[in-house]
């Protein structure tokens, strides 16, 4: 995987997520007009300008924020995945759960939710109802990272996954219970895990289904251009090695 480093954005590659140094920070967000790309930090700087710089302020803010708290490495799903070699994107898809699972923590940042310590109730309501919940692809995000932290819009600290367990219950559907390690999310059923995702959009068809590979322990290619039989692959990958018949009330 590549990884980006916190001091000065450079691009580093490592076989494996496990073998960093350290550990590694990642980043959960929600995607806006402005992305990095994998070619932007890739790009060669003179020695005296630091090409963390020309990143976009959320990006920087990330970066930042990780090197403070003592992590040499950070991934971001924008700019360590090269999406111009098909291999690397599919690669990265099938990998994305286990990225997260075995980073040292992820930091989730909610650009709706400002910070109000004068009227919390509202601040509150604009949690529960951020587009972050609302998005596919950070599902698995929510579910495989075990030390995952909120952050506002002004990068203000709210709260770890564990203690807002109860109000992401509500926004989400998913038991506190799983979402505190308490109760492994694979033993909920199959139908239970695709309801987690019933809610959720994704920019294209295919990413309705290729969000989910992570959830139900599934590789598989992916073909974008396949629409929504995608995620008939996908029931298709799961039936192999489940005996679950809530799957049959998902056909």
């Amino acid at each position: 995987m590549w990884l980006l480093g916190t001091a000065r954005a450079n691009l580093v590659f490592f076989p494996q997520p496990e073998g960093v140094p350290g550990g590694y920070a990642i980043l959960s967000h929600t995607w806006g007009e402005e992305e990095e790309t994998f070619q932007k930090p890739s790009r060669s700087s003179p020695p005296w300008f630091n090409p963390r710089d020309r990143l976009t302020p959320k990006v920087r803010s990330f970066l930042e924020l990780a090197e403070t708290h003592g992590h040499e490495y950070a991934w971001v799903d924008t700019c360590c995945i090269n999406k111009e070699s098909s291999a690397e994107l599919s690669e990265g898809i099938n990998s994305m759960f286990r990225y997260y699972a075995v980073s040292a923590i992820c930091y989730v940042y909610l650009s709706d939710v400002k910070y109000s310590d004068t009227d919390p109730d509202k601040m509150w309501d604009a949690f529960r109802c951020s587009r972050w919940h609302e998005r596919g692809w950070t599902l698995q995000e929510l579910i495989a990272s075990r030390v995952l932290v909120f952050y506002s819009k002004e990068w203000i600290y709210l709260g770890t996954k564990y203690e807002l367990a109860d109000r992401l219950k509500q926004a989400t559907g998913i038991s506190a219970a799983v979402l505190r390690f308490e109760s492994p999310f694979a033993d909920a059923s199959i139908a239970t895990r695709i309801s987690w995702a019933a809610h959720r959009e994704t920019a294209r068809p295919e990413d309705a289904a290729y969000s989910l590979f992570g959830l139900f322990g599934v590789n598989m290619p992916t073909l974008y251009g396949e629409g929504r039989l995608a995620f008939c692959r996908l029931l298709m990958e799961i039936s192999k090695t489940s005996r679950d018949p809530s799957i049959f009330l998902l056909g």
